[in-house]
């Protein structure tokens, strides 16, 4: 844990050039034992950097953070661990670590993020309420990011519906953010937990936040908006989402109401699918009881294609793989392989998964 902590406070090393290091010297510890002229060698390395991987301030500064961690009773996760959750794993630009105060498993079934407004309305806080508790049969895990408004709100009606719910917050964990929201989060540490890849000591300052928002749309197979303007975090953590091919949902609101205008325009640019109802989310998400019990026949000695052979190849190799990745392996077009994928499907050879995932029926 010393050397992982380390690795991610090497200063000008963000979290995918920390991974590629890992990947050429084999561990995080291997990083800091490798020889200084081999540490130069490997791509975008310069002197400035490999200083910094040498210095001794940053094993200090891990030690004292091992200490933190063991006294406030927080559990960590290694990208390359098993217990790393998988959803977060698959996204490029994922923490090398990230640090949890609770009990949330966040690998569960399902996850749902929920963002807005900090300037909710009465609609945006009545959906939210709405939404959770005709979600509460299916035992979600809630994601928010514990700001004023919508965040909250989502939190606290996760609660209120006996649903688990996790804040990831843009600040360590030695401090909630803002203030007020510190009984919600005794609570919350009980039902749920907080999250974060930041250290302890580290101050919620603004170019925290998007940090903050690709973990909440990547922890999550299905993110909400519920209210927003034609600008604010919540838009940012929907596009991260997108471009995380994660199911991405907006709760429509009147044409001239500030606070719908956001979800309006994802809704009008196919950003986000239409949400006004959580039936609505189950039907979209085939978590509907009927869709997820509904038994798949598969169709015996079914003889494929040179095409569908391919892609059944890839999915067997790869098991959960991403509609992205499958044309890029197979080098067909998109079209085909959406087309191949469906055929499948009927068949009961392939599974469709949330966030444009697929895998190979067993």
């Amino acid at each position: 844990m010393l050397y992982q902590i380390a690795i991610t406070l090497i200063p000008g090393i963000g979290d995918i050039n920390a991974k590629k290091l890992i990947a050429y010297c084999g561990s995080a510890e291997a990083v800091f034992q490798e020889k200084k002229t081999n540490l130069m060698k490997i791509p975008g390395m310069g002197k400035a950097t490999v200083e910094s991987i040498k210095s001794a301030q940053t094993l200090e500064r891990a030690e004292q953070e091992i200490d933190f961690i063991e006294k406030n009773n927080i559990r960590t996760y290694y990208y390359l661990d098993k217990s790393f959750p998988q959803r977060l794993k698959h996204c490029i630009d994922s923490p090398v670590l990230i640090y949890l105060k609770g009990n949330a498993d966040l690998n569960c079934k399902y996850v749902v993020g929920m963002v807005g407004t900090r300037r909710a309305t009465e609609y945006g806080r009545d959906m939210c309420e709405s939404l959770l508790h005709d979600l509460a049969d299916l035992d979600v895990l809630v994601v928010s990011g514990l700001a004023y408004g919508i965040d909250t709100q989502s939190h606290k009606s996760a609660l209120d519906n006996g649903l688990k719910t996790v804040g990831v917050l843009a600040h360590g964990l030695d401090r909630v953010y803002p203030n007020q929201n510190y009984a919600l989060s005794r609570k919350m540490m009980e039902q749920g937990g907080l999250l974060s890849d930041f250290m302890s000591g580290t101050n919620p300052d603004r170019e925290n936040f998007p940090k903050r928002n690709r973990i909440i749309a990547g922890l999550c197979d299905a993110l909400v908006v519920v209210e927003s303007a034609k600008k604010g975090g919540a838009l940012i953590t929907a596009n991260i989402a997108n471009s995380y091919n994660r199911d991405v949902f907006a709760v429509p609101g009147r044409i001239n109401d500030l606070y719908s205008e956001g979800c309006n325009y994802l809704v009008k640019t196919n950003k986000a699918a239409l949400i006004q109802s959580a039936d609505d989310l189950k039907y979209i998400m085939q978590w509907d009881s009927k869709s997820t019990n509904a038994a798949i026949q598969t169709k015996l000695f079914r003889e494929l294609n040179k095409e569908e052979d391919i892609v059944m190849d890839i999915l067997k190799e790869n098991g959960e793989t991403s509609i992205d990745f499958i044309v890029l392996q197979s080098k067909l077009s998109n079209s085909k392989i959406a087309a191949i994928l469906l055929n499948l499907e009927f068949d009961g050879l392939v599974k469709s998964l949330p966030g444009k995932m697929f895998r190979s029926h067993p």
